[in-house]
C-alpha cells in the first residue's frame, strides 16, 4: 500500500518489485497448502534477496551494502487462522493523509474476529486497484526487539500480499506480517493502522523491527 515519492525509483523498478511480490505470494500460497513452515522460509529468503538487491528496495545503497536479513521470527503454527469476513463495521470510511499522495480513501468491508487476537477492520482501497487491505498494530509494537511502532501489514492485495481465500474465509497467518516501507525509509508514504486495527494482544511473530536498518 506504500508508495514512493523520489524520481530515482522509477515506475519500471516499482512495477518489477510488484510483479516479483505477486509471484512470490503465488508460490507461498501453493506451498503453504502442504507445508506452511516451508512457505515461510521461502518468503523470508526471497524478500531478503529483494531488499538486498532490488532497485525499488526501501533500503538505500548504504544499508544494502551491509544488509544480511530482515528481522523475522521463526514460524509458529499457533498464529495461523482461517477467518470469515463478517459485516461488523462495514460501510465506514477512513481517509489517510500522506505527504506525497494526498488523501488516500478506504471503505470498510467488515471485520475479522481473530481467535486470541480480537476484532480487526478490513478495508478496501477506494482509489487505484481497489485492493483489500489489513494493517494491524499489536502490543509488541514499539518495544525493544518487538514490532515496528506504527504497525504492520498482513494483507494488501493490490501488491499481491494475500495468503489464501475461499469465499468470505481468508487465511490470516501472522507469521507473514511485514513492515511497511516507511519503517525503513521516510521517503515512502504508508497508510498505518487506525483505532479499529489496534489490538492489545501480543503477536510475537512475523517481521520485527531493527532501527539500524532505517534511513
Amino acid at each position: 500500500m506504500d508508495s514512493h515519492s523520489e524520481a530515482g525509483h522509477s515506475a519500471v523498478a516499482v512495477t518489477d518489485w510488484r510483479i516479483q511480490t505477486f509471484a512470490l505470494y503465488a508460490e507461498v500460497r501453493e506451498l503453504a497448502l502442504l507445508n506452511p513452515s516451508a512457505a515461510h522460509r521461502l518468503w523470508r529468503q526471497r524478500r531478503n534477496a529483494m531488499f538486498r538487491e532490488h532497485p525499488a528496495s526501501a533500503l538505500d545503497d548504504a544499508k544494502k551494502s551491509s544488509f544480511t536479513a530482515l528481522p523475522v521470527r521463526e514460524y509458529d503454527p499457533d498464529f495461523r487462522w482461517t477467518c470469515e469476513l463478517t459485516d461488523i463495521g462495514a460501510g465506514a470510511r477512513m481517509t489517510f493523509q500522506t505527504g506525497t499522495d494526498g488523501e488516500v480513501p478506504f471503505l470498510r468491508l467488515g471485520s475479522f474476529d481473530v481467535p486470541d487476537v480480537g476484532l480487526l477492520a478490513v478495508w478496501k482501497l477506494e482509489s487505484y486497484g481497489g485492493g483489500i487491505f489489513l494493517p494491524f498494530r499489536d502490543s509488541t509494537a514499539g518495544r525493544p526487539d518487538g514490532a515496528y511502532g506504527a504497525g504492520r501489514y498482513l494483507l494488501d492485495t493490490i501488491k499481491g500480499a494475500h495468503l489464501g481465500q475461499v469465499g468470505r474465509s481468508f487465511v490470516l497467518d501472522f507469521n507473514f506480517a511485514y513492515n511497511p516501507s516507511c519503517a525503513y525509509n521516510e521517503a515512502w508514504a504508508c497508510p498505518l493502522p487506525g483505532k479499529d486495527n489496534r489490538v492489545e494482544a501480543a503477536i510475537p511473530v512475523g517481521e520485527q523491527y531493527l532501527p539500524e536498518l532505517a534511513t
